[in-house]
This record gives structure tokens, C-alpha cells and sequence, in this order.
């Protein structure tokens, strides 16, 4: 491995359709830190890594992605300030293969290094998949059938900074705006489809979709 880190594709089964692409020293010490929150139901995983020999070189890559499509990067808005994150609205296929073409390029193909989910990563998978499938047939979330009071704080798993309110059974208020989860999880993530807004969000530590897995008996 080269001696400055590696730039690395991270996935995780709470964002299918998110890959995070960053750069790390040590990939396995920065996978611990972000798996430390509770506030994500499924752990991220390696994907792929790629040896570099110069720090925050995923700096020119998300140049390069943000270039091609601006719109794949999730970006929000807090405190009126914009916040570029590490998270792209892609496939690991497709950022995977930006990092083969970059290798290919430079005759470094031997730093690429693929990785293969382990048989607990392939289980976190299947399941949140089914959980995805199960949910769609489902009702809409409820706040009160899960419990969970009007005025009760909301904190998002992106930014344990931004918050929202409960306002009734089914909105809430963010910074003055009375709108839906998915709403504002589309605001924040910058996706415009496929957004499970109960999922960007936690009550008491405790992600909603869990609130939402109790209240259907699961």
C-alpha cells in the first residue's frame, strides 16, 4: 500500500444508491470512525481502494465527477451555507470503473484493489433490500403509531447538526418550513427520486425506520 493512503469506494446498504468516495491513510481506522454512529442501521463496507502517493487526491476525482454530471453529488444547505459531501447518487460499478480508467492511464492498475463483500456483508444486503421492498408495499409512516410526539426532534444521519421538528402525524418543521421526511431528505441529499425519507433520520438515537420495523411487527 502506498505510504499516503489510498482513495477509497465505501457502500452501505441504508444508502443503496449512494457510493461515498473518499481518501484515507488508513481505510480500515476511517471505516471505524464512520461505523461508530448508531444512527445508520447497516455498516459501511470497502468496495474498492486505490493506492496514492499523494494526500486527498480524491479531491481531483470528485472534480471529475462533478464535472461530468454536478448533479450525482449530494449537496446541502445548512445555516445558509452549501455543503459539498462525499456522497454520490452512482453506482460502485460506475465509480469503480472511473478509478479503473484513471489506473489505466497512469499504468497503475496494480494499485486498484476490488473487494469482495463477506458473507455478513452479502446478508446486510439481501436484507436491506427486502426491508426497501417490504416498505414500498407498506403504509406511509406514521409518527404517532410509532410514538414518537409532536415537538420531538429529528436529527439527520448525514449532519447530526441539522434538525427538524415533529409538527403532526406526519410532517415536520424544518427551519420554519412545514414539509414531509422525504421532502427534506431530497433537499439535503440533493436526489430528486427514490428518497425513503424515514431512513435520513433519527429520533432519540434511534433510526425511524426501526421505529417504523416495531410498529409493523417485524
Amino acid at each position: 500500500m502506498a505510504e499516503n493512503g489510498v482513495i477509497y469506494i465505501l457502500t452501505n446498504p441504508s444508502f443503496p444508491d449512494y457510493v461515498k468516495i473518499g481518501y484515507a491513510k488508513n481505510v480500515k481506522e476511517r471505516l471505524n470512525q464512520l461505523n461508530r454512529s448508531e444512527c445508520i442501521p447497516f455498516a459501511f463496507r470497502v468496495y474498492a481502494t486505490y493506492e496514492v502517493e499523494s494526500t486527498l487526491s480524491d479531491k481531483k476525482l470528485h472534480d471529475i465527477i462533478d464535472k461530468l454530471n454536478p448533479d450525482l453529488r449530494a449537496i446541502e444547505t445548512f445555516n445558509g451555507k452549501q455543503r459539498k459531501r462525499e456522497f454520490y447518487a452512482m453506482s460502485p460499478e460506475d465509480a469503480y470503473s472511473l478509478l479503473q480508467s484513471i489506473a489505466a492511464i497512469h499504468g497503475y492498475e496494480s494499485r486498484l484493489v476490488l473487494v469482495e463483500p463477506d458473507a455478513t456483508e452479502k446478508q446486510e444486503e439481501a436484507m436491506a433490500e427486502a426491508i426497501t421492498k417490504e416498505r414500498s408495499k407498506g403504509e406511509n409512516f406514521s409518527f404517532f403509531k410509532c410514538h414518537i410526539p409532536v415537538g420531538a426532534t429529528l436529527v439527520y444521519v448525514g449532519n447530526e447538526e441539522i434538525t427538524c421538528t415533529v409538527v403532526d402525524d406526519r410532517k415536520i418543521d424544518y427551519n420554519g418550513q412545514i414539509m414531509y421526511t422525504t421532502t427534506l431528505a431530497k433537499i439535503l441529499t440533493g436526489r430528486k427520486h427514490g428518497v425513503n425519507g424515514p431512513m435520513y433520520f433519527t429520533y432519540n438515537g434511534k433510526n425511524l425506520g426501526t421505529y417504523y420495523d416495531e410498529f409493523q411487527g417485524k
